[in-house]
């Protein structure tokens, strides 16, 4: 049986680090080598790792409705997986803008420029790593508290070359269609999911 007490390795050592590609996004072949469980280290290995800045993602929630709001668009990463890659997503956004660096404030400001909102409280819900074999991501989730009565429309940014189109689900509704596939991104799975975990606790601290 494996010793689960036994110190995690922790040592890695950066032979070379060069960038591979530079866009829209970075790429970096990075060469390492790093701690094995079994001690020492291993022989020199390379990795293409993709940088991205982190992402704060929001569900808005309406606790006196029992809504949330969710927006749609379009997502080349699911172009040819899915028969339609328009999505069902959180309210998101990059901290990539010069001095920000506290997730809520990126929550609060794309809340505003993708669905209108204002959010009254933020709810941590958990941090995590989409892709860590691969990505430098870390991303961000909360909870939105909102008024959703006028929800709905058309927004996003010019500049951005954004088309989000914003709607309003039924609790109920919006777990259906994570159950049925409908919704099939990280992000808005995971936050669905705890906000069924906890929703009792965040009305009866909301309400």
């Amino acid at each position: 049986m494996t010793d689960i007490t036994k110190a995690t390795p922790s040592a890695v050592e950066i032979v070379k680090r060069e960038n591979g590609y530079q866009g829209f996004y970075k790429l970096d072949r990075v060469s390492l080598r790093h701690e094995l469980f079994a001690g020492g280290m291993s022989r020199e290995i390379s990795r293409e790792v993709f940088v991205r800045h982190d992402a704060v993602c929001v569900l808005p929630y309406d606790p006196q409705r029992d809504e949330v709001v969710l927006i749609e668009q379009f997502r080349i990463g699911a172009m040819g997986k899915t028969e339609n890659p328009w999505l069902i997503e959180l309210v998101a956004g990059l901290i990539d803008k010069e001095g920000e660096v506290e997730p809520e404030e990126i929550a609060r400001r794309e809340g505003e420029e993708e669905a209108g909102l204002t959010f009254s409280s933020l709810w941590p819900i958990t941090r995590y790593f989409p892709s860590p074999g691969g990505s430098t991501e870390f991303v961000h989730v909360f909870l939105g508290r909102c008024d959703s009565t006028h929800a709905g429309g058309l927004h996003g940014l010019d500049e951005e070359a954004e088309d989000i189109r914003v709607t309003k689900w039924a609790y109920e509704d919006a777990l259906q269609a994570v159950r049925d596939g409908r919704i099939s991104n990280a992000a808005s799975i995971i936050a669905l999911q705890w906000l069924a975990l906890n929703r009792a606790e965040v009305r009866g601290l909301w309400l």
